[in-house]
């Protein structure tokens, strides 16, 4: 596929910052025989990539503003565009050695997401998408998936982990959807779930109490892909919202129905 300059320099930001994640997981299993090491190991592999993405994208682009992981909101002179990164999406599998994490990069523009990259550096899987221009990886072309039901589809989704998230909510959804979809999934990082999504992997998705660096990237793969998102109970999707849920036209519709189902059997127990 032919790549437009800033996908070009998206992309190539991406690479580096995978390549310096890539060694330190190479390290990551020598420090398993402590409980702080390898936590503070992965930190500073997670600060080490951002830096590279920082570094590449502002020699690009020096008037453009960030919202990252670590640094937070960097304000640019240029305020129609904003970089959104997580140079490490993933970390417990990272420090647990699980090959399962990525780069995310998204470029905002006035608001709205027109380009996106996934990395998965462990798996040599480069996901890309811009806006009108198609998502793909590797160069092949992304298409959702074409089941149509509940009961034949894998939907991936988010558990919320100690000490965050709505924990009886979350319950009590997973409850419902275990006896109507085929499998449930959970990959630890939210930019593969969606970019799974996109390459016809999982058939949906859906995340509560997450942050846009996680979901900016993957969610224009997903759309490019031909796939529909909006929030958890089918608002308007907005990357900064908190909440998504995500498949192709039938599955998302069913999807975010049977979400309202269990908020409403929740809200009905809760009554009493």
């Amino acid at each position: 596929m032919a790549r437009s300059a800033l996908l070009h320099v998206m992309t190539q930001a991406a690479m580096k910052a995978g390549r310096s994640l890539v060694r330190d997981f190479g390290e990551v299993q020598n420090l398993q025989v402590s409980m702080k090491g390898p936590a503070d190991f992965v930190s500073n592999a997670d600060r080490r990539a951002e830096e590279i993405v920082f570094q590449e994208l502002s020699r690009a682009r020096p008037d453009w503003g960030f919202l990252m992981e670590e640094r937070g909101v960097v304000e640019g002179k240029d305020p129609q565009h904003r970089w959104i990164v997580d140079p490490l999406d993933g970390t417990t599998n990272f420090l647990h050695g699980i090959p399962m994490f990525s780069v995310s990069i998204a470029l905002e523009r006035e608001g709205q997401i027109v380009a996106g990259v996934v990395l998965n550096p462990a798996m040599d899987e480069l996901f890309v998408a811009e806006k009108g221009g198609g998502a793909f990886v590797n160069d092949r072309r992304l298409r959702v998936a074409a089941r149509k039901t509940l009961p034949e589809a894998v939907i991936a989704c988010g558990v919320p982990f100690l000490g965050h998230g709505d924990h009886p909510q979350f319950l009590h959804e997973l409850r419902g959807m275990m006896g109507e979809v085929a499998g449930l999934r959970r990959m630890g990082a939210a930019s593969l779930d969606l970019a799974y999504v996109a390459a016809g992997r999982f058939d949906g998705y859906w995340e509560r109490h997450i942050q846009p660096w996680d979901i900016a990237a993957g969610a224009i793969l997903v759309r490019e892909a031909g796939g529909f998102l909006s929030g958890v109970d089918g608002s308007k999707f907005d990357h900064a919202a908190g909440h998504l849920a995500c498949g192709n036209e039938a599955i998302h519709k069913a999807l975010v129905g049977e979400l309202e189902g269990a908020r409403r059997s929740r809200e009905a127990l809760r009554a009493g």
